[in-house]
């Protein structure tokens, strides 16, 4: 590379990435055919429209590339139509939003400070302005059961033309059914926001909304889907010409979304991310990706007992899919930003989080939120989490004490350079 100041900087991440661990739930590591896909010349290529649809030429091989994508997606999750063009997740929700709503109606979404994502209503983005958020809630978070009972009401009470089911940091599996019962009986677009899961359910190791009768998945192609950084809409309907404005009925929404997606809320889509997400897509369509997503269960189980062990207090106790969400706050007298950087000095990255009405504020939150996508990706196993787990621990005691952080540091260069990273490697792990 020409430019030596960015490729000082490609080395030291990658140096960084080697030597440590990744514990964020939302990061994973890519595969070398991911990466090459990424830097391939399909960068270079407009493709504004749809296969078959475009309004540049020049498209054959993009046109063979996108429907690629999207028969892998539909095949990977059982969807009837995949829209493979979103630029990230938040773009994907907001699609649909738009698709679906009009300015000013009510939408029911999982409340941020039990587990929701910024897109899910937040008050400090743009969709708050535009439509009317509803929440729901946990009813106890030491289990983390949802207040199905609750959630009823309010949809009764509101009329939200979308409940979205979905999170950024709950720990556990959500009852497709009762969302379904409930939206069924208001009338609601049944919309579920799978980021965090993706892969997981591609994997087979955790429901598939789908098969409870909802009409949307949206979904991030990182994180436990393991592909680029980028999103996919999936839908349940008929897919028709989306040059036509078509009714707005359920049966009609892959064409509602796909109107929205282009020419609605983005221009041409980005051909080199594309074709990395049809690479990722047929990894995981490989009997391997089931051995990864039940591993990152039995890691991310083992990882809350060992915690547990070690005085950790867990928001719902455990977990039950890829991610844990501690309280540091009630588990050592910290706040998650501290803990956070006490641990990234030791080469163990993840982020501070809020638990479940927060009084400490979103910088300094009395949380932490770790899981394990990425260190599976890298090889480990459940005997691993032990270890990881008692180097929290360690980190977080010895804080004050810089030999005793030192030390840990090598501690976990030496077990992260045994398990080099998978675009290090010809053939994934899993």
């Amino acid at each position: 590379m020409n430019d030596k100041t960015v490729e000082q900087l490609i080395r030291a991440e990658e140096l960084r990435q080697r030597e440590g661990l990744e514990l964020i739930p939302s990061e994973n590591y890519v595969s070398r055919d991911v990466l090459t896909a990424m830097g391939s010349v399909f960068t270079n290529k407009y493709s504004e429209g749809y296969p078959g649809r475009r309004y540049y030429g020049g498209q054959e091989n993009t046109d063979k590339l996108e429907q690629l994508a999207i028969d892998r997606a539909k095949q990977l999750f059982g969807a009837d139509h995949a829209n493979v063009q979103p630029h990230s997740g938040a773009q994907a929700n907001e699609a649909v939003y738009h698709a679906w709503c009009d300015l000013g109606d009510t939408i029911l979404a999982m409340d941020l400070g039990h587990g929701g994502h910024l897109t899910h209503g937040a008050p400090v983005t743009v969709l708050a302005r535009d439509y009317n958020f509803v929440r729901y809630k946990m009813k106890d978070t030491a289990t983390g059961e949802i207040d199905y009972d609750e959630l009823r009401e309010t949809a009764l009470r509101e009329k939200p033309k979308i409940i979205l089911a979905g999170f950024s940091a709950y720990p556990r599996e959500l009852d497709y059914g009762k969302f379904a019962a409930i939206g069924n009986e208001v009338g609601a677009l049944l919309v579920a926001d799978m980021a965090h899961i993706a892969g997981l359910i591609a994997g087979g190791v955790v429901k598939n909304p789908f098969d409870y009768g909802f009409h949307v998945i949206t979904t991030t192609t990182h994180k436990t889907l393991r592909g680029p950084r980028g999103g996919l809409i999936l839908s349940k309907g008929v897919a028709g010409n989306p040059l036509k404005a078509p009714e707005k009925t359920i049966e009609n929404i892959p064409t509602l979304i796909d109107r929205t997606i282009f020419p609605g809320v983005q221009g041409g889509p980005l051909m080199h991310v594309i074709a990395a997400k049809a690479v990722a897509f047929g990894e995981a369509l490989q009997p391997e990706f089931k051995a990864y997503a039940a591993q990152v269960l039995a890691n991310a189980s083992r990882l809350a007992d060992e915690l547990k062990d070690r005085g950790f207090w867990l928001i719902t106790g455990g977990t039950s899919n890829h991610l844990i969400l501690a309280d540091v706050n009630k588990s050592f007298g910290l706040d998650g930003k501290v803990v956070e950087e006490v641990l990234d000095s030791v080469g163990l990255t993840l982020n501070k989080n809020a638990v479940a009405d927060d009084q400490l504020p979103p910088f300094r939150p009395s949380g932490i939120r770790l899981g394990t996508p990425a260190i599976t990706s890298r090889g480990l196993k459940e005997d691993d989490m032990a270890t990881i787990a008692d180097w929290m621990k360690r980190a977080i005691d010895g804080r004050e004490d810089p030999a005793a952080l030192t030390k840990l540091r090598e501690e976990v260069r030496e077990l992260a350079l045994r398990y080099p990273l998978p675009s290090d490697l010809r053939k994934m792990r899993y």
